[in-house]
């Protein structure tokens, strides 16, 4: 099937599913390499020819660098987006040199002298520098290091300024899912006028927007890993279980009409919204390709809009803007966000 694709820049293309590299670092279980190879091959065979990682998703831009160097005719077609995200203790005291030595780090890793995409973090906005960090990054752009920078959780305020300072972001990572539409309030009509696409992740909840959870008791926290732990609160602060239970036999009744499942509605109600390029899925077992490619292909007619508004309308809306809840909350109670699982190794 031929995906459909978004254009974030002049020549530059990408599907609008792209394969996510988080569940391959430490935090999940053991990774099967040789598995891991086998989904990078079906997935680019597929259509999908976009990769998401991060520098601190340990292993993982080694790991795709070695399918490169392995795969080098399929690699030539495939889009690898990383993430730039220097340690909270090494904030206060980043520097130019540090930030080029992170930066050839991930090069050398992927093997890419020029980094297709480019996704900068920055731990706590309270500790300066991020706008002259994100100002470095410009200037290794301009020297061929970098063909295109983005962000990743800066909520719109950050971007503003951050475009006064004459950075200007073409993506925008961020979490957006039926249960959070905070993109939605400030950033979309944002980007909208500055040209900026959104990237997104969570459109799945880590799995509880699936059948597997459709009819279950209320697990608490006694969850797996932090990925559950992360969106488990987002469910609680959505609305809490019952709404989920009510919002999961609305996507189900989506579903089978459409002889999809739950995981593909929910990704297709996020493709369809405004501002959106692409949606991150992640993978670590396999057995997932198919479910995606329905979700590219899946067309939500007005009456599953419908069936879905009338569940979304019970929705409790998530404070803030982007990514500001979750802040909030690492400084309350620790890292167990996206970016808690690693750090990268020297």
């Amino acid at each position: 099937m031929s995906l459909e694709q978004a254009t974030l820049a002049p020549g530059y293309t990408i599907p609008r599913l792209i394969k996510g590299g988080w569940q391959l670092a430490g935090g999940h279980g053991e990774v099967d390499r040789a598995a891991a190879m086998a989904d990078m091959d079906a997935y680019v065979a597929a259509g999908v020819t976009a990769f998401d990682c991060a520098d601190i998703y340990t292993g993982v831009e080694q790991l795709i660098g070695d399918w490169r160097r392995g795969h080098s005719e399929a690699a030539a077609g495939v889009r690898v987006h990383t993430k730039f995200v220097p340690d909270l203790s090494a904030l206060a005291t980043l520097d130019g040199l540090g930030i080029e030595r992170l930066i050839d780090r991930s090069r050398a890793r992927l093997g890419m002298p020029t980094l297709d995409l480019v996704q900068f973090h920055w731990w706590d906005l309270a500790i300066p520098g991020w706008v002259e960090t994100a100002r470095t990054l410009v200037a290794l752009r301009d020297r061929g290091w970098i063909r295109l920078l983005g962000g990743t959780n800066f909520n719109t305020a950050s971007l503003r300024t951050l475009a006064e300072a004459g950075v200007q972001m073409t993506t925008m990572q961020v979490q957006y899912s039926v249960l959070d539409d905070r993109p939605a309030r400030q950033m979309v009509p944002w980007g909208r006028a500055k040209g900026m696409h959104l990237l997104c992740y969570g459109t799945v909840a880590g799995g509880f927007l699936s059948e597997r959870w459709r009819g279950r008791p209320d697990p608490g926290m006694a969850l797996e890993n932090r990925s559950l732990v992360k969106y488990k609160l987002v469910i609680d602060d959505a609305g809490g279980w019952d709404f989920f239970q009510a919002l999961l036999d609305a996507l189900g009744g989506v579903a089978a009409r459409h002889g999809a499942d739950i995981a593909a509605v929910a990704i297709r109600h996020v493709l369809d919204q405004e501002g959106v390029a692409a949606a991150i899925v992640g993978v670590r077992h396999g057995g997932h390709l198919a479910a995606h490619l329905r979700a590219a292909s899946l067309t939500l007619d007005a009456a599953d809009r419908a069936a879905l508004g009338a569940v979304l309308a019970q929705r409790r809306p998530l404070a803030g803007d982007v990514y500001e809840l979750e802040r909030d909350r690492e400084g309350r109670h620790g890292r167990i966000m996206k970016y808690d699982l690693s750090r990268a190794p020297a």
